[in-house]
């Protein structure tokens, strides 16, 4: 559910190993006063603010820039060339850190209900325009992903595998229960999901419906089947009267 046919990029992991770079004071600070100083800033200034030696500041700054927390680039301050080297400076990215265990993914939720009220048609109420919005951006996204991977026909289960690697980038934590199975033990959207399930819930099947129709897996459908402190969708046959065992990939 990120923007037109992308799947975001940060994890819980990095995120987390973000937050435990900032566990340390003096770089906390120094990470702080950048943000705040609403210009490049250099070593010099970022020790003299934390009030550490320039050498112990250049290993804190450099340890934030490899967690994507800052930049670097050198400059000349103030625009005036001096002989020798210029400076390195440090700047603040637009990387946010926000991390929850386990994972929620409210602004996907909001990105699709901003979409839903902005294409509206006149022909539909917000919640059917909620759920086209949630069935096409599913969709978008597996015909992203099957123009990538080009995996060729994909039966159930090959399709469950192939489904896993969004589910867990989205926080699903999906569970194998068997070939042609897939339970999702975390929901993503709750709490808003216990507060609107039928508009949540509906949406959360309508993006992986589609994500199944964009990817185009035979023989599996998303269902609502709500479980206490779980996903309300699974992922099962088509035909739930066939054995699981019988179901293989053509």
């Amino acid at each position: 559910m990120a923007s037109e046919q992308t799947v975001p990029a940060d994890t819980v992991g990095s995120a987390i190993d973000s937050v435990s770079v900032l566990s340390e004071d003096s770089r906390r600070r120094m990470f702080a006063f950048i943000r705040r100083a609403g210009h490049a800033v250099t070593r010099d200034e970022a020790a003299a603010n934390v009030g550490i030696s320039r050498k112990l500041a250049a290993f804190h700054l450099d340890k934030l820039v490899d967690a994507g927390l800052l930049r670097a680039r050198y400059e000349t301050p103030g625009g005036i060339r001096k002989v020798g080297r210029r400076p390195k400076v440090y700047e603040p990215t637009d990387a946010q850190i926000t991390v929850s265990i386990p994972d929620r993914r409210h602004e996907l939720l909001a990105d699709l209900l901003l979409e839903a009220v902005l294409t509206e048609g006149a022909d539909e109420n917000a919640v059917q325009s909620a759920m086209r919005t949630a069935g096409r951006r599913g969709r978008q996204l597996g015909e992203a992903a099957r123009e990538e991977t080009r995996p060729g026909r994909l039966g159930p289960e090959r399709g469950l595998t192939a489904c896993e690697a969004l589910l867990e980038m989205y926080g699903y934590e999906p569970v194998r229960e068997a070939p042609t199975r897939l339970r999702l033990r975390n929901c993503p959207f709750h709490p808003l999901a216990v507060k609107a399930p039928d508009l949540v819930c509906g949406m959360n099947q309508a993006f992986l419906g589609g994500y199944l129709t964009g990817l185009e897996v035979n023989g599996i459908q998303a269902v609502l089947a709500p479980e206490p402190g779980e996903c309300c969708v699974r992922l099962c046959p088509t035909d739930p009267d066939r054995d699981d065992q019988t179901l293989q990939d053509h």
